[in-house]
């Protein structure tokens, strides 16, 4: 007789499975980039969260440092983690904590970050309750009716298994209970927010710093998720994002750290839409 597998066991073992496989495809890049590249190289991997922020910072100190190549490469946060610590990558990032059996690993927070829930813009919604968020995520509340808003089945959209993104939304909005499997899973924010920019009736959740203007942002339990609002922590749906390096890290890894923490670094992150963690 075979054994049971529940759909949630089953999703982190794919999970599990495509760290592998990311993992073993980020080592094999390196490789062959070792070959063709004499250039100094840094390489960044992890939470798509953090990447399009990690990918500018790249950008900009690689013009003041033309020696010096910088490689980042998405992933989700559990991955990015898992290459640093076997050394596939020289930095991880992650917009999640590092779990109890991850903390030998070093975590430097970066910036702050809000965890905002989107809409189309023709959604005449603007605020929802967390509670009624909870619902909406566990299948209680199927219809936009049940908002008050015209009858149509709600689409709702969540983070793969092993997003830093859907751990930091699981712990502040669902607590004990579990994302519906009716929920339309993706692998980045950039997909949540084009599915939602083309869908009236989705709702999905992305960081704060990737809000577009094709996309609307909802308060919750009446606070928008502003800069000030999650420097003050009044929005609720903050986190941080984070650096993830082995003990010692090399020079060059420390140097562009360092670059992210001063204050040019953490002025960048705020026009960019992060909040600083200074």
């Amino acid at each position: 007789m075979r054994p049971h597998i529940s759909s949630k066991d089953y999703c982190r073992v794919r999970s599990r499975w495509l760290v592998l496989i990311f993992t073993l495809s980020l080592a094999l890049i390196i490789g062959c980039r070792s070959q063709t590249d004499q250039r100094h190289t840094l390489t960044i991997a992890g939470s798509t969260s953090v990447q399009p922020f990690a990918e500018k910072l790249a950008e900009i100190y690689m013009q003041e440092h033309p020696d010096l190549l910088i490689n980042v490469q998405g992933g989700g946060s559990s991955a990015g983690i898992l290459a640093v610590e076997q050394g596939a990558a020289d930095i991880g990032t992650s917009s999640r904590d590092l779990t109890p059996e991850e903390k030998h690993l070093n975590d430097i927070a970066i910036a702050w970050d809000g965890i905002a829930i989107i809409v189309h813009p023709s959604c005449p919604l603007e605020n929802l309750s967390l509670e009624k968020l909870r619902q909406i995520f566990t299948g209680q509340i199927q219809n936009w009716r049940q908002l008050g808003l015209e009858p149509h089945g709600i689409h709702a959209i969540t983070r793969e298994e092993g997003s830093g993104t859907r751990n930091a939304f699981e712990e502040l909005v669902m607590g004990q209970a579990e994302i519906t499997p009716a929920a339309l899973v993706q692998d980045s924010n950039g997909s949540v927010r084009e599915i939602v920019a083309n869908d009236p009736y989705a709702l999905g959740y992305i960081s704060v710093g990737l809000v577009n203007d094709r996309v609307k942002a909802l308060a919750i339990d009446g606070v928008k998720p502003s800069s000030i609002n999650i420097k003050e922590k009044r929005y609720k749906l903050i986190r941080r994002f984070y650096f993830v390096t082995r003990d010692t890290p090399s020079r060059t890894a420390k140097n562009f750290i360092d670059y992210v923490l001063s204050r040019k670094g953490q002025l960048l992150l705020e026009v960019e839409g992060l909040v600083s963690v200074h």
